[in-house]
């Protein structure tokens, strides 16, 4: 079994964030990781994507070509790579922001109101762990507490407050889809 995600969206959505969080997961789940970052030289506002490969045996190569999965948090996300999901995959949309959708008819899709939801909460910097909800529970990749448990650590428990936002927020995601 080896199952590869794309994260996409603009700098400061959290995708690199959302990569790691499946990564260390995985890792404390006993898979084999990759995780491969790319952003532009843009801190905020220009696009950032990373690669998690997650597989039961060692993997050969960071690289996805035909990933599982799309987390597409912004609309350029969305049109550079769709077309690299391989079919029968699942593109995952914050559909808070993206108004398009794949054009693709061999592709599952999920929209996610992200933004929405996280203003809901009152904190609009949790979309991405609420997509992150979702995602957990369609994908299956690891049980949720183990997520959480890493995302406690990744994100720590000191701050205040951190670490009950965050639950909130992948509650909220885990729970919108009504499977």
């Amino acid at each position: 079994m080896i199952i590869k995600t794309i994260f996409s969206g603009f700098g400061g959505q959290g995708v690199l964030m959302m990569g790691i969080s499946l990564a260390h997961s995985a890792m404390n789940k006993g898979y084999h990781v990759t995780y491969l970052p790319a952003y532009g030289a843009e801190m905020r506002g220009g696009i950032a994507n990373c690669t998690v490969a997650v597989a039961d045996e060692e993997i050969a190569s960071p690289v996805a070509s035909e990933p599982d999965y799309l987390i597409a948090m912004n609309a350029p996300s969305l049109f550079t790579f769709q077309n690299k999901i391989t079919s029968g995959g699942t593109i995952f949309l914050n559909s808070s922001i993206v108004k398009d959708r794949p054009n693709r008819p061999d592709v599952k899709v999920c929209t996610v109101p992200c933004v929405d939801i996280a203003q809901d909460l009152g904190n609009p910097r949790v979309a991405n762990i609420i997509m992150m909800g979702v995602f957990i529970k369609k994908s299956g990749i690891v049980p949720d507490d183990i997520y959480l448990k890493s995302l406690e650590t990744i994100m720590g428990s000191k701050k205040k407050g951190v670490a009950e936002i965050n639950r909130k927020a992948f509650a909220a995601g885990f729970d919108y889809l009504k499977d």
